[in-house]
């Protein structure tokens, strides 16, 4: 048990115990201790979305029942392709994943929950269990955990206000009134943490739109490192909190990868490394080591296919287009923000900057956070197909024999955001331009994504038809000047 620890979770602070060592004796003490009189189970069904099952307390021997065996669900109408006469699944509490709610009028517990089929088997097309065979094969052939990290951009469209107005396309970092949506930002941020996300900062970003009766202000809220698994459970929850108090306070938060033609997208960048024994393996003597290469290049040769995953609506290819700070180009930078992947700052010969900023005090030692950053997807993912997707992509970077003379082959060190180095961009591969497309990179690398059973055919093959459903082909094309037939298609997938 920890001494004098700082926990933003109440149950942990609670019992003053990390929550990885919840159990179901746990769980009830608190209940018991402050009132709760509901359980809300939370899972991420085959849409990626949060959804719930509601218990009232009846007494202590019902409660121990629903955190002991979980409840049974229909599995028909949480998932496609399983058959309605034999879709009952059961899902299950994960005790560590235990908070309060911060919303409920009813004081209750909130758990995420994974699915179970009846002979008492993980439901092998659940994306959370899809992510944990990604993990596991990913760790069994590089011998590293991977861990991810999200920067969960989003809108909040509101009534127009013009007091403090903010420039277009000028908002990043700015400040309360001038960022007036500051405050539901750190509401929220202190939701989440109590939740148990692992929240690293939050912030106001560039977009900034205003139209005739209504404003729409970009913010951001970045995570720190964890296994993948923990990173989208805590995005699926982000995203949950963030949209009831959007709702308590009467705006609307989109996720949406592009609300506006001509005005910043929302992105959902994802930070990846590779761990050791609980340290950074990312640097080698100051520079990029080999792993760190071969996760790079396993990122490249399967960025096609991921978007699958990371850019599941039309509007997500309004956002990857040329010459914007979205990447289509495949291709690696450090630092440089119009590269598909980017290797940004890692706190490398960074330990004299608190002794200059601060005289007399010590230098301390920094220890590498560096990361490499996956710059497609948007708010439109499947977060933990997405997750896995990536475990799969850094797993054939190990298992390719080329993997750093690959990497190197794709290494720019130009802003190729500018039309000026078009020579240097007509050479590089480009993320699909559709979700049709899209689908149809998915279909040709299928056979990477099922190996060693992490997706199941069935996964593929329904993300492929959803994909397809959209008949997206020259999309951009065809509305092209439609500025109406636009901001229809854009309203139908403001909620992603």
């Amino acid at each position: 048990m920890s001494q004098n620890k700082i926990y933003a979770n109440k149950i942990a602070a609670f019992l003053n115990k990390e929550p990885r060592d919840f159990t179901r004796a746990d769980i009830v003490k608190y209940i018991k201790a402050h009132g709760i009189k509901m359980v809300n189970f939370r899972y991420a069904a085959g849409d990626g979305r949060l959804k719930t099952l509601n218990f009232i307390i009846n007494d202590e021997k019902y409660l121990d029942r629903i955190l002991t065996s979980g409840e049974r669900v229909d599995g028909s109408s949480l998932f496609k392709g399983i058959d309605a006469g034999s879709s009952d699944l059961y899902v299950m509490p994960r005790y560590r994943t235990a908070f309060v709610n911060p919303f409920s009028v009813t004081p209750a517990i909130d758990i995420l929950c994974s699915f179970y089929t009846p002979d008492g088997k993980p439901f092998a097309g659940a994306p959370a269990e899809t992510l944990r065979r990604a993990e596991a094969e990913f760790r069994k052939v590089s011998g590293f955990e991977f861990h991810a990290m999200g920067e969960l951009e989003y809108y909040v469209i509101s009534p127009k206000n013009m007091l403090y107005p903010t420039v277009t396309q000028k908002g990043y970092h700015e400040s309360y009134p001038f960022s007036k949506w500051e405050g539901l930002r750190t509401e929220a941020m202190a939701a989440i943490a109590e939740a148990g996300g692992r929240i690293k900062y939050g912030h106001s970003e560039v977009g900034f739109i205003r139209t005739e009766d209504s404003e729409m202000s970009q913010q951001e809220i970045e995570f720190l490192p964890v296994p993948a698994s923990e990173a989208a459970d805590q995005l699926a929850v982000a995203k949950w909190m963030l949209s009831g108090i959007g709702n308590k306070y009467g705006v609307v938060i989109s996720f949406a990868p592009k609300i506006s033609i001509g005005h910043a997208g929302s992105g959902l960048h994802v930070h990846t490394c590779l761990m050791k024994n609980g340290k950074n393996a990312m640097l080698e003597k100051g520079a990029l080591s080999a792993p760190a290469r071969k996760l790079i290049a396993g990122f490249l040769e399967l960025a096609a296919p991921m978007t699958a995953f990371g850019n599941t609506v039309p509007t997500s290819y309004f956002r990857l287009v040329p010459h914007q700070e979205a990447p289509i180009n495949v291709c690696w930078a450090y630092r440089n923000r119009s590269a598909l992947i980017r290797i940004p700052l890692g706190w490398t010969n960074a330990g004299g900057m608190v002794k200059d900023a601060n005289p007399g005090s010590p230098a301390p030692q920094v220890e590498s956070r560096q990361t490499v950053e996956v710059r497609s997807a948007d708010g439109s993912a499947n977060l933990h197909f997405l997750m896995a997707g990536l475990c799969v992509a850094a797993r054939r970077g190990f298992e390719r024999s080329d993997a750093l003379a690959y990497a190197d082959k794709y290494f720019v060190d130009k802003n190729i955001y500018h039309k000026e180095h078009a020579v240097i961009t007509e050479k590089l591969p480009k993320l699909p331009p559709s979700c049709w497309a899209s689908a149809e990179a998915l279909e040709n690398s299928r056979a990477m994504f099922e190996a060693r059973g992490v997706f199941t055919p069935q996964v593929i093959d329904s993300t492929i038809k959803r994909l397809k459903a959209y008949d997206d082909r020259n999309l951009s094309e065809r509305l092209f000047g439609k500025e109406e037939e636009i901001k229809k298609l854009v309203e139908e997938y403001l909620y992603c």
